[in-house]
């Protein structure tokens, strides 16, 4: 009898075991303030970008895929939380905030959604706005900071409010912090873990200030760099609460063009990018050479993306394409190869998606929806729009060909990205915009004031 108990004891834990092993792994990747400038985007001439190419090729990506929100602490909190921003409340830059917005409607934080459907929880770097909170990770790395280590900001712009710079600094990339979260990460793959994982790693460059070593600016000559599109009367055509959205203190394009900075900027910017898209391959290769590299889901994202000069200004904030359009891929476990979709998605979509591929029980509170669907067929239908917010009551909606923005004081703006990708002229005064312009304002959220 007592050897039939342990034999029957046996057998649960090995099939316990066997299940759990089953489900695939996640590693999570977040890129802080990462535009479309990657190569693989076909976007941008001229980034450095051998990793995260690798990595398209290797899974699916999302050619059209938009935020949420136009700045880091909402959009992530939308991220994680599965809900717009605009539901959340209390500040989403705090993490504790988040958490207790996001249980307060009824749901959970996707990591704690794994973890509680037998998930080890792992994370390092920058994922809500700080990290994650205490008590829902069963080890952590820590987020580090963005000028850890590094010199005195400042040495090119001087102005209060922004952590905006470039500079070749530091010495070695031993002393930034993506190097280390990589790191870290990198350590954890190469542990025996007895439970699925889902391995967190948020990158902070190529968030200002753009400091990163000699050796990544190296890899660019200053006099080829390509520029982004500018029109200098751009603006003509912007209603006053968009012309708000450009913030004092940020460079304005003309500044940089008369001061002879406008190179060096992008210079920094893609200096940043090559660094972090080489940590990241640090991370990749380690999943690769694992033991996990056959059951393990990789998702890659951006939390918004970032004007290099276009609209006379370099910042983010805005409701305009630049800030709103992010890089975003799948790859791995189950995921086909060399594969793109044009479909119109929104970060919102990541969490349904992730619980439908691992197999887990659908959260019914997630407002985004699964994307399998299209990565089983990239050109499916795929009828919806994403919604954008950016301050108070203000609005942008985006679908295959036309991005139109409400202000809350009832201006407008509207592009046609088929014959206009650059935005440069506002459809919003055309009458024969009119239905377009309704159709997609059936989307905008109610105002809170009503």
């Amino acid at each position: 009898m007592k050897s039939n108990l342990l034999l029957l004891i046996t057998l649960i834990t090995f099939f316990h075991f066997s299940y759990a092993q089953e489900k695939p792994n996640i590693l999570f990747i977040s890129v802080d303030d990462l535009n479309d400038f990657p190569s693989y985007a076909n976007r941008y001439e001229g980034a450095i970008t051998p990793n995260l190419d690798k990595l398209a090729n290797q899974g699916t990506v999302f050619n059209n895929a938009y935020s949420q929100y136009a700045v880091c602490g909402p959009s992530r909190a939308s991220v994680m939380s599965g809900f717009y921003p605009h539901k959340l409340s209390g500040s989403l830059n705090e993490d504790d905030n988040v958490q207790e917005s996001t249980q307060a409607l009824g749901s959970e934080l996707m990591h704690t959604w794994f973890r509680n459907n037998g998930y080890k929880t792992l994370a390092v770097g920058k994922i809500l706005h700080s990290h994650l909170p205490k008590g829902t990770l069963d080890d952590s790395g820590g987020r580090g900071l963005f000028s850890s280590g590094l010199g005195k900001l400042q040495r090119n712009w001087h102005q209060n409010g922004t952590m905006t710079d470039w500079a070749m600094d530091p010495e070695s990339d031993e002393q930034m912090p993506d190097h280390q979260a990589a790191n870290w990460a990198v350590n954890q793959l190469n542990k025996k873990h007895d439970k699925p994982f889902f391995l967190m790693v948020g990158f902070l460059r190529p968030h200002n200030p753009w400091y990163v070593p000699k050796k990544w600016w190296d890899m660019y000559d200053r006099e080829k760099i390509t520029l982004p599109p500018y029109k200098k009367d751009d603006l003509d055509d912007i209603p006053k609460m968009g012309l708000k959205n450009i913030k004092d203190q940020m460079p304005r394009t003309e500044w940089a063009i008369e001061t002879d900075q406008w190179r060096s900027i992008v210079h920094s910017y893609l200096a940043s990018i090559t660094f972090v898209d080489h940590q990241i391959g640090k991370v990749l290769k380690a999943l690769e050479e694992s033991e996990y590299s056959d059951n393990t889901i990789i998702v890659l994202w951006s939390d918004h993306g970032y004007h290099m000069g276009e609209k006379n200004t370099i910042q983010k904030a805005t409701l305009w394409e630049r800030s709103t359009h992010v890089p975003l891929l799948f790859a791995g476990h189950g995921i086909p190869k060399g594969k793109s979709s044009n479909r119109v998605v929104s970060l919102l979509d990541i969490y349904p998606t992730l619980l439908e591929m691992s197999g887990l029980p659908k959260n019914s509170k997630n407002e985004g929806r699964s994307l399998l669907p299209l990565i089983k067929n990239p050109s499916g239908e795929w009828p919806y729009p994403s919604v954008t917010g950016y301050g108070e009551d203000c609005y942008a909606v985006q679908n295959e060909r036309y991005h139109y923005i409400k202000y809350a004081d009832g201006s407008e703006e509207l592009y046609d990205h088929k014959k206009d990708p650059n935005e440069w002229t506002n459809l919003a005064e055309n009458q024969n915009m009119s239905k377009i312009k309704a159709n997609l304002a059936r989307y905008i959220p109610e105002s809170k004031s009503n």
